[in-house]
């Protein structure tokens, strides 16, 4: 009887392929937390952080080896969202959020947070997901730690326009957020 190993038949992969992989990995909250906002909705966003990395294992070979593996991880999950924001416009059926559930949810149901941090939170919140979407994109990339050039490669913009969308979204943010005090 012939018995044949399973992972003899898989190709497995190179060490490199397995270094960038895992490298990938590390920044997957960070791609979720991104794609939260741009989805609107947990369910999406998970969706669109697996076809990011679907994507991202397909294009390997294409990644220089000095690239930004974070910056061009963002860029493919951008670009990923907006060839389904493309998609469903050009879809004659409107398809409603999934489960029903409130795309800020996720942040009531965290009980770890303490009292005071859940109502600035979701104050923010509210306010970030009033922002336009390039505003609020520039924002989050912000935050993750993102350096201008880095959110230019994502965005595909030069830095200029960078920092420019960015004051302009913060001021807007700022200008939201205070409309909650009065």
């Amino acid at each position: 009887m012939l018995r044949l190993n399973p992972l003899a038949i898989v190709p497995q992969p190179d060490s490199r392929a397995r270094e960038r992989g895992l490298a990938a990995l590390a920044h997957a909250d960070a791609l979720y937390n991104l794609a939260r906002y741009l989805t609107r909705n947990p369910a999406d966003a998970e969706d669109l952080v697996q076809e990011t990395f679907v994507r991202a294992v397909r294009a390997w070979d294409r990644l220089a080896a000095d690239s930004d593996l974070r910056a061009w991880l963002f860029r493919i999950l951008r670009n990923t969202h907006l060839d389904g924001v493309r998609r469903q416009r050009r879809s004659p059926v409107e398809v409603g959020e999934a489960g029903g559930e409130e795309p800020d949810a996720w942040l009531r149901g965290d009980f770890e947070l303490e009292r005071m941090r859940r109502l600035v939170a979701e104050e923010i919140e509210e306010a970030l997901l009033g922002l336009a979407e390039e505003h609020r994109t520039v924002i989050i990339l912000d935050l993750e730690g993102l350096t201008e050039a880095q959110v230019a490669l994502v965005v595909g913009c030069p830095v200029g326009t960078v920092k420019s969308r960015l004051s302009r979204a913060r001021a807007a943010l700022r200008a939201k957020l205070a409309d909650y005090r009065r």
